[in-house]
This record gives C-alpha cells, structure tokens and sequence, in this order.
C-alpha cells in the first residue's frame, strides 16, 4: 500500500488517529513536502527496518553542539578542568529523556508539538506558544549566524561584518537539498558530523589529556555545588543543552518515515526512533565532551584558566598544542556546526509555522524572512561593536532560548502523559515522573540563569 494512502486512511485499531479531533488529511501534514517518503520495510531483518529509522536523531543532536555549547563547554574546561564532565553527561541523559517524548508523541498521536498545541489548546493559548516558539528559533539563528560568521574569520579572514551576510547564502544549500530528498538532508548532517568528529579527534590527539582524569571527571563530585563559580558553569552547560527548537523538530522529522498504522507498527517505530535518537545524542556528548577535554588538555593545564572566547581559544591552540593544523581543525569544526545548524533551524522553523498556522511558504521565502531577522542584530552588533560584543549576543542568545523552553517542554510532558492523545502508547508513570521531574530541574536552572544574566 502506498505510505501517502496508508496514512490517510482511517486507522482500523482504534488509535488515536481515529478521533477527528487528531485525524487530519495529508495536506494538514507539516513537513508534507517530506512526510513519510522514507519507507520502512514491512518485511526482513530487525536491523533493516532499524537502518530505516536512522537519521533524525543525528538532525536532532545539531541542536546539542551549536555554538552556545561550545562557548559554555570552552569556559568550564579551561577554569575547572575535567570536573564538569559530569554535569555533560547528566545533561545529555536528561535530553535522551525528552527527545524521546517527542518520537513517542509523534508516533502515538501523528502530530508534531506544534501540532498537538494547536489541537490541545484553545486559540488563544496556541498563538503565544507559537510566537514563543518563533522567538526561539530567531534566537537559535543569530547563534548560527554568529558561529558561522566566526568560523569562516577563523579559517580564512573574512571579516566578522562580511561573514554575518555570507551565511545567508546558505539558503540555496538548504534548498538544494530539500529538492535532492529527506535522506540527502540527513545524509549531509552526518557528513558534517564526521567531519567535526575527525577535527576534534585529531586535536584531543595532539592535546594528550590525562585519561585518568577524564574518567574521573564524569563521576560527580559535591564540588559542583559547593563551589559557586562551578555550579554557575554547571547551569550553564545543562541551560544550553535542551532548546525549543529540537522538540518541535524532532516530532515532525520522525513522521517523515512510513511506517505502519497499527499498534505493534507504532510500537517498533517508536522503538527504533529512540533507538536513532539515543545514539545520535550520545555523539553528541562525545563532540560535547571534546571539547571540553581539549580546552581542559590545552588552557587549564597550561594555566591558561579565564578562555571563554571562541576566537581567543583558537588563537591559543597553535602555541600550547605545538601543531599549525590545530587551529585551523578548529575553525572547520565550528564551519560545519554553523552549517548543520542552519539546516535544522530552518527545519524547525517550517514545522512550527505550519504546525501551529497551517501556514505554508515556500521554502526559499521561509528562509529567507528566518534569515533575515536574525541578520539584523547579528550584523548591527559586528558592524558598531566588533567582535567582542557579538560574544554577549552569543550568550544573549541562550538566554532567550532558556525564556522560551517552559512553552515547550510543558506542553510535551502533558501531551506524551494523556492517554486521550497517545492511546496505547501513553507514557507509563514513571516516565512521566521522570520527564517531569527533568523538566522542572531544567527550567529552574534556565531561569537562574536568566536571572543572573540580568542582575549581573
């Protein structure tokens, strides 16, 4: 049977498909340019049909490495040395957690977060979040921007001001592959994820840290909390590691497979999504984890212990590591993070217009109206301040994102808990706990570090 067919048909298991209040047409579809083009095998090898789920989550583990990450992993690495590898660890196990709510609200209900908020609350609660949700992928985009920006000055010396509006040019990458195919999307996300991988590989080479410490630094220590310039990195590095944005992105890039329509289908779906997400993000703590060794391996144990800039962090590399190529494996890395997470925001940013507006542009007008507005303060701040400020636009950045998670994250807990919306694939209790209890933590840490960034 046809995917595009099977998912308009009515569902005969009496899944929650089947309430009008849930079912929509495929025109209704955010992402319906690329839903359920990827088909899932109904016969053959477990591993076949688990092969078929891979991609999304590396999509969804950009968000967890962009550059608001590095600046926070840089800073504790070169002040604490290893200690805080902990806190990287908990937080990427606090954001396996969610992203898997996602696959499974997603999977239970067939509709992504934007979705599931336009159909769960009234008008004029749904508007807000959407607002909210948009605040927060313009947020995510002057990252991106200021990260690319940086990039490409660290690798070949064009200007902060020229490389701010050189990073709109990749809206014809973006439209490339968006015409190519969903797995050309995917499979240009995991290139650049390699690519980061070997650089920062090489380096941690060149770095030599002592492994001893490394496995010592992700056991946790009362350090952390006793020490209030640590907790203060510690909230940092847990702030920046949940974003808006991958939630509302990862539920609708999961229905881009097709799979079936029965529970048990579901249920495999929904496991091998997790599956996909799971691994991706544990790459990301690996890429996450890197960087934090090196700048631990290359500033802390030099005495180098106040680097918090990404470019000053580059110049360093060169003079302690010994090695000309460092650097430069530097700035690729970051390039390719800018790139993948342009990618996704603009991904994200088409799921949650349509999702919550059932509004649908074409994809060049989308990106560049997204672009557009993140380039205004981006390039005003390059253009009158220099690079110094865009640093505090980088982590003004972050902060907006931490303002806009409650929006998010609420919704989702409340949706993946309702059986009424995931029928036989509600959260079990202890999920829900669980993800409650992470979203509460999460929260409160975004906002005393709100808090703080203000009253500072």
């Amino acid at each position: 049977m046809d995917a595009r067919t099977e998912q308009t048909s009515p569902p005969s298991d009496g899944s929650p498909l089947a309430d009008p209040g849930w079912r929509r047409a495929l025109s209704d579809r955010s992402l319906s340019e690329v839903f359920r083009t990827v088909g899932v095998a109904s016969h053959g090898s477990s591993w076949r049909r688990l092969m078929a789920f891979f991609g999304p989550g590396y999509l969804v583990a950009v968000g967890y490495m962009d550059p608001g990450n590095w600046a926070t992993s840089i800073a504790g690495g070169s002040k604490f040395g290893y200690t805080l590898l902990f806190v990287a660890l908990l937080s990427n196990i606090m954001a396996i957690l969610l992203q898997s709510l996602c696959a499974r609200l997603a999977i239970g209900s067939g509709r992504d977060l934007a979705q599931a908020c336009r159909d769960g609350y009234p008008r004029w609660a749904a508007i807000p979040l959407w607002i909210f949700a948009e605040v927060a992928i313009i947020a995510t985009d002057v990252a991106e921007v200021i990260g690319t920006a940086i990039g490409l000055n660290l690798l070949f010396g064009i200007p902060l001001e020229i490389g701010v509006l050189l990073t709109a040019l990749d809206v014809f990458v973006v439209l490339l592959l968006q015409r190519l195919g969903f797995r050309y999307l995917e499979a240009f996300i995991i290139t650049m994820l390699a690519v980061i991988t070997a650089c920062f590989g090489i380096q941690i080479a060149l770095a030599d840290p002592e492994w001893g410490a490394v496995v010592r630094g992700f056991a946790p220590t009362t350090e952390i909390v006793s020490n209030p310039e640590m907790l203060y990195l510690a909230l940092g590095i847990i702030g920046a590691t949940v974003m808006p944005h991958n939630l509302y992105l990862h539920s609708a890039i999961v229905q881009t497979r097709a799979y079936g329509t029965s529970t048990k289908d579901k249920r495999e779906a929904l496991k091998f999504a997790t599956i996909d997400s799971t691994f991706a993000l544990c790459f990301a703590l690996f890429i996450n984890a890197s960087i934090l060794i090196l700048a631990a391996a290359a500033f802390h144990a030099s005495g180098k212990t106040e680097v918090a800039e990404l470019s000053q962090a580059q110049a360093l590399l060169h003079p302690l590591l010994g090695s000309a190529i460092a650097p430069t494996l530097f700035g690729i890395a970051l390039l390719c993070c800018g790139l993948n997470s342009t990618v996704t925001a603009t991904l994200a940013g088409q799921a949650v217009m349509e999702g919550f507006l059932h509004i649908r542009l074409p994809a060049w007008q989308r990106r560049l109206f997204t672009r557009c507005v993140a380039l205004l303060p981006a390039a005003g701040v390059t253009l009158f301040y220099g690079e110094a400020e865009t640093s505090k636009l980088l982590i003004l950045s972050q902060v907006v994102l931490s303002l806009q998670l409650p929006f998010a994250i609420v919704p989702l807990v409340q949706f993946t808990a309702s059986r009424t919306k995931l029928g036989d694939l509600v959260s079990p209790r202890w999920l829900t706990v669980a993800a409650a209890t992470i979203a509460v933590t999460i929260i409160g840490l975004n906002l005393k570090l709100t808090w703080d960034f203000f009253t500072s």
